[in-house]
């Protein structure tokens, strides 16, 4: 018994050392957290304990015998620039055994390039499966995990390649290799390599997938419904669940203050260091500092951008606005996507209120004008224009468009995007003089969707 104790009160007392050196991170100079004002400092907590929640779940409940999913960021953990379009999920497979994944998606026909139904209620616009090595990013607390080599993507399918079958559900079989004479929907969990693994050179060619993870993306908030996953092993049953012991609780204890840790921590060096933030440091890479009131290039989702969407492109900036000013952004389509969003965060990486506030719009949901350039207005305040994207009071965060490809276009047909500061009083005249006048009245019909989406997409039941 004394034994058990002294197992579990280390277990403990190693879970809340890690979560203390969690806390650092938010108020630590050294540690390279946002700027210290009131509002950062308070959200910086409620960030933390987001990951508290996220790694309780990893830490206690993963089993890749029997996979189940999960949301990966949510309204209850906000991140890594989340996208509110998006329920992220995520679930731990043993990439040397076969799964299959089920799903209902419902009306799907837009996902095979049809005109979606008119009527009634849709799948989401889009959605991606994606398995991968190692961790999830950010775990090690440490910016060489981005080192190549370090993660390997072992396989993806997205809606635009999915099949389904006459009853419009979809089977997926991920294993490491496809059957021979299987025709049905795959993932490769295994990918073999021609470089040695950077820490490890006991490692052979094969790289096993450890996650399966993925995207489902809203366009119309109004009618589409996420869709709910099963997946089981499909090459063995699944031995009997032990006993727990104070050994295995001592061991996840421990790892739940580890990812915390490190994923406060990774991503504070990834802001600062990575993306340049505050400045272009040793180890920005060129062109990838974001500047203020402004965007980076654009660039493709890797292990070197920290994870991300794999069919997506990025750009990324910081607004700086005070009280009477706004930014006016211009974002040109070359080569249709599958998706198109604009999001604000603060500077932790933390989506803005999105279902009580307009902080995100997506390709439903902007207007698009004569000429064929989405305009959009960043502001503190409602100038009564259809694509506002409120601060909610902040004067510093992240600007984050994106751009999903199921095939990416040549460079030089992607998207451009560009911002201008301007006097709040003279948005108009930098838009088109047919901008019509958003009431009070339509903005609280907007918000209206956005609150009861928002709501059914992360209900408990």
């Amino acid at each position: 018994m004394s034994d058990a104790k002294d197992t579990l009160r280390a277990g403990w007392d190693a879970l809340i050392a890690e979560l203390q050196r969690a806390r650092d991170a938010i108020d630590d100079p050294a540690l390279m957290p946002p700027p210290p004002t009131d509002r950062n400092l308070a959200e910086g907590y409620r960030y933390l304990m987001g990951f508290v929640h996220h790694a309780v779940e990893r830490a206690f409940h993963e089993d890749p015998v029997r996979p189940h999913f999960r949301n990966g960021l949510s309204i209850l953990n906000r991140s890594t620039i989340d996208n509110p379009d998006a329920v992220y999920f995520y679930a731990p497979i043993d990439g040397r055994r076969s799964y299959r994944l089920r799903g209902e998606p419902g009306d799907a026909r837009h996902w095979r390039g049809e005109p979606a139904t008119a009527l009634g209620r849709k799948a989401p616009h889009y959605l991606i499966f994606e398995a991968s090595t190692g961790e999830l990013s950010g775990d090690s607390g440490d910016l060489a995990e981005l080192r190549p080599g370090m993660k390997t993507g072992t396989g993806r399918l997205d809606c635009s390649a999915i099949e389904l079958e006459a009853d419009g559900s979809f089977q997926i079989l991920l294993a490491p290799e496809r059957p021979v004479g299987y025709t049905g929907n795959f993932i490769a969990t295994m990918k073999r390599v021609p470089y040695p693994h950077p820490t490890d050179p006991t490692l052979g060619p094969e790289r096993y997938a450890s996650y399966i993870s993925g995207r489902q993306l809203f366009y119309d908030w109004d009618r589409e419904d996420a869709i709910h996953f099963e997946m089981t092993l499909v090459d063995g049953d699944a031995p009997p669940v032990e006993p727990y012991t104070p050994q295995r609780a001592a061991a996840e204890l421990r790892r739940m203050g580890s990812i915390v840790r490190g994923q406060m921590h990774f991503w504070n060096a990834f802001w600062t260091i990575t993306m340049g933030t505050y400045g272009e440091r040793p180890g920005t890479p060129p062109g990838m500092a974001f500047p203020r009131n402004g965007f980076n290039r654009i660039n493709g989702a890797s292990g070197a951008t920290g994870g991300g969407m794999s069919t997506n492109l990025y750009a990324g900036g910081v607004w700086e606005l005070g009280p009477d000013e706004a930014l006016v952004i211009e974002n040109r389509i070359h080569s249709a996507p599958n998706y198109i969003g604009f999001q604000l965060s603060n500077l932790w990486g933390e989506s803005l209120e999105y279902a009580n506030r307009v902080t995100s719009l997506n390709g439903w949901q902007t207007r698009v004008d004569a000429d064929g350039v989405i305009r959009l207005v960043v502001a503190h305040r409602d100038p009564g224009v259809p694509n506002w994207l409120d601060t909610t009071g902040l004067e510093q965060g992240f600007l984050s468009p994106r751009w999903a490809y199921s095939q990416k276009p040549p460079e030089e047909q992607w998207p451009e995007v560009t911002a201008r500061k301007v006097p709040f009083e003279r948005i108009r005249e930098h838009l088109p003089a047919e901008t019509p006048v958003v009431t009070a009245a339509e903005r609280r019909r907007q918000l209206e969707v956005r609150e009861r989406h928002v709501r059914k997409r992360f209900r408990v039941f």
